[in-house]
């Protein structure tokens, strides 16, 4: 909340200087339970309005305590205030606005690999920048990760094995995928975004009329449970094909309750995905839906 609420640079930079700490720990416990296996790592990106206090006496506490009038704090988070937050100030756009907050991330995820690495422990970081729309924010965002690990290596006189990838969660990325992987190491395709960008159906809010569309035969499934092949598949197909004509071994995979679905479990196995991603529920059902797919279309 106060590195949310900080009114300059020098003041959210202090604030980092606590969380880097929290966020390198629990880095390291993630890499050492992870030992050999990959760690995909997505940098922040929910609405700030989301951890702002929300009632007058939670807005006074935080007042108090970083020692500001509550009519300052009250507009700050006033400010904070979106209309549409799922398509607003989030993803990667917080990483353009405030690159201080997304460099904290990269050098506490690059220390604690390299703490690990020191230690014996197989680190395999894959660092995730999310909701890329250009090519743009992709290489922006990436030069300034990589300028980071550079200075983390220098002081650790070590280096450690990694890659820098994107979610591909909106349309014009999934579109102008050729242009996007010049400046990614992998792709992890977020279907339910996609989805709900794709449609323009809110996923929160899409049963107040989906039982319609099923009984009334406008949509055969919930398309968040299982990918739409002829929309939304033919987005991931697409970017999974222009990047790969650029970087033939790009690493693409999805993310999302999709990929603990059998049919789109199929789907990415014939579109010549690398992996999918599901909630740690979902996983005997995917490893039992993979190896189906793969018998199915030997």
């Amino acid at each position: 909340q106060q590195m949310i609420v900080a009114e300059d640079v020098a003041t959210r930079k202090n604030v980092l200087k606590k969380l880097i700490v929290l966020q390198q720990k629990d880095f390291e416990g993630i890499f050492e339970a992870m030992n050999g296996l990959p760690v995909t790592i997505r940098l922040l990106d929910p609405p700030l309005h989301e951890f702002v206090p929300k009632t007058p006496e939670d807005t006074k506490a935080l007042a108090g305590k970083i020692g500001i009038p509550v009519e300052k704090l009250q507009s700050k988070i006033d400010s904070l205030h979106e209309l549409n937050p799922m398509l607003g100030h989030r993803g990667c756009r917080l990483g353009v606005t405030y690159p201080e907050i997304y460099d904290m991330q990269v050098e506490a995820i690059m220390r604690a690999a390299c703490e690990q690495t020191k230690k014996g422990v197989k680190v395999i970081p894959e660092i995730m920048i999310p909701l890329i729309g250009t090519y743009q924010e992709l290489k922006m965002l990436r030069a300034n990760a990589e300028k980071v690990i550079a200075t983390v290596f220098e002081a650790m006189k070590m280096k450690v094995e990694h890659k820098i990838g994107t979610m591909i969660e909106i349309p014009r990325a999934a579109i102008t995928a050729d242009e996007v992987a010049k400046y990614a190491d992998f792709f992890s395709f977020g279907t339910n975004d996609l989805t709900q960008m794709t449609y323009g159906y809110s996923r929160d809010d899409i049963g107040s009329f989906l039982p319609d569309y099923i009984e009334k035969g406008v949509l055969e499934r919930d398309p968040f449970q299982a990918i739409d092949q002829n929309g939304v598949g033919v987005l991931v197909k697409m970017a999974s094909d222009k990047s790969r004509a650029i970087k033939p071994d790009i690493k693409l995979g999805i993310c999302g309750e999709h990929g603990g679905e059998s049919s789109s479990i199929e789907f990415c196995y014939r579109t010549g995905l690398n992996y999918v991603s599901c909630s740690p529920y979902r996983v005997p059902l995917a490893r039992l839906s993979a190896a189906q797919a793969v018998l199915k279309n030997k």
